[in-house]
């Protein structure tokens, strides 16, 4: 997770240091940007130092005069690339150019350039803070969805006494935290997460498999880590990087699937089956390259009913989702689905819908329990990653104690 961090010109801009080693004190990458005021409060040396990171310090080369060709595009590539946008401290000459759409530095462009959520911790002279224009300004912005980190009362570096002191950097972080979705609700739990598709041999160098990226359980696994849980993704063969701080065991057919699986489930205390499952297999894979003669019928049995067996095997308390992909009578096919494995919860999705589901970085799901059905409507996968965890916490506060016996 990587956030970029906006500082702005003002006494409070060596706070920002601090802000910068609690974000990574919590596994978030920063790359700080300086507007030119800030830079006459601390130098960036200072926070390429600190956060290993590039610093961006303007649009233009030196003496301004010359456009710098990289930095002029810079703010389209990091746009794209951060999860959040955090400005502290923010002036109320910033806040006034991003409540107004101005666009003439590196930061206000970034602002204007990112979907990525914005969380803004002012930091004024008392009466410019209680100025009708900023408080104006600050309405349109929170207006807009983004985050205002209110600032503290007290001294302040003018002498007077009142509202508009950074407020502190733990503060600040708390909440750009809580707009990215990170918190350790799940610290104590250990959630086992299938992923991918299996790979059922035909001969040795062909195979029967399916669509199935893994974005989606690698989403889960990185969305459960973030909040605390240990983390165990058995995944089948995907091109994906393993998620930091999970445990990864990889497999490739159904039955190597199952085995690991199985060999874990007393440790879980969730299990979310986000895996596509190849549900036939031959019966008899040839040992040498099958030469291209004519027709060729292969003879199938069924793969192991992973879902199934693990439903048999639960432990008392353990939460069990299931996942759905489907092409016609989605949500029907869903429920039968839930009822018949004996699960807490499945995540329904139609994958005939073009763009979405699998290989593609969104989804739009429902998530279907015995009391409820939650529509997510098209999202990245990692945010559909957090409704599905948000989700799973509640069942487990619903089931207590009372949770089935093995």
């Amino acid at each position: 997770m990587k956030v970029a961090l906006g500082v702005c010109g003002g006494i409070a801009a060596y706070k920002a240091c601090e802000v910068v080693r609690l974000l990574q004190d919590q596994g978030i990458r920063v790359q700080v940007v300086m507007t030119t005021a800030a830079q006459e409060f601390v130098r960036p040396l200072t926070f390429a130092a600190l956060s290993g990171e590039k610093v961006i310090t303007g649009l233009w080369e030196s003496g301004g005069q010359q456009p710098n060709l990289d930095s002029a595009i810079e703010h389209i590539s990091v746009a794209q690339s951060i999860d959040a946008v955090v400005v502290a401290p923010c002036t109320a000459d910033m806040m006034g150019k991003f409540a107004h759409g101005q666009a003439d530095d590196f930061l206000s462009t970034l602002y204007l350039a990112t979907p990525a959520p914005v969380i803004v911790a002012p930091a004024m002279n008392v009466e410019m803070w209680n100025h009708a224009a900023t408080q104006e300004n600050l309405e349109i912005l929170r207006k807009r969805g983004v985050y205002i980190v209110e600032p503290g009362s007290g001294y302040l570096a003018c002498g007077m006494v009142g509202a508009g002191r950074l407020a502190d950097p733990p503060e600040i972080v708390a909440a750009t935290l809580s707009a990215l979705g990170v918190v350790r609700d799940l610290a104590g739990e250990t959630v086992l997460i299938t992923a991918g598709p299996t790979r059922e041999a035909i001969d040795p160098v062909r195979f029967l498999g399916n669509r199935s990226s893994g974005k989606m359980g690698y989403a889960l696994a990185e969305a459960a880590t973030r909040r605390g849980a240990k983390v165990i993704l058995i995944s089948g063969p995907v091109a994906i990087d393993s998620p930091e701080g999970a445990e990864v065991i990889s497999i490739e057919s159904a039955e190597q699937m199952r085995n690991a699986v199985i060999s874990q489930l007393d440790n879980a205390s969730v299990v979310i089956a986000a895996a596509a499952v190849a549900d036939f297999r031959l019966r008899n894979s040839a040992q040498e390259k099958i030469k291209r003669s004519g027709s060729l019928t292969l003879e199938l049995e069924p793969t192991p009913d992973i879902l199934a067996e693990i439903a048999s095997r639960r432990i008392p308390g353990q939460i069990l989702v299931g996942f759905a992909a489907e092409t016609q009578n989605a949500l029907e096919n869903g429920r039968a689905k839930l009822r018949r494995k004996g699960i807490d919860a499945i995540v329904v999705n139609d994958v005939s819908k073009a763009g979405i589901g699998f290989d593609s970085e969104r989804n739009e799901v429902t998530i279907v329990t015995h009391d409820e059905e939650i529509s997510v409507a098209e999202a990245p996968k990692q945010k559909i990653a957090h409704r599905i965890l948000d989700v799973v916490l509640k069942l487990k506060t619903q089931a207590g104690k009372a949770a089935p016996a093995r």
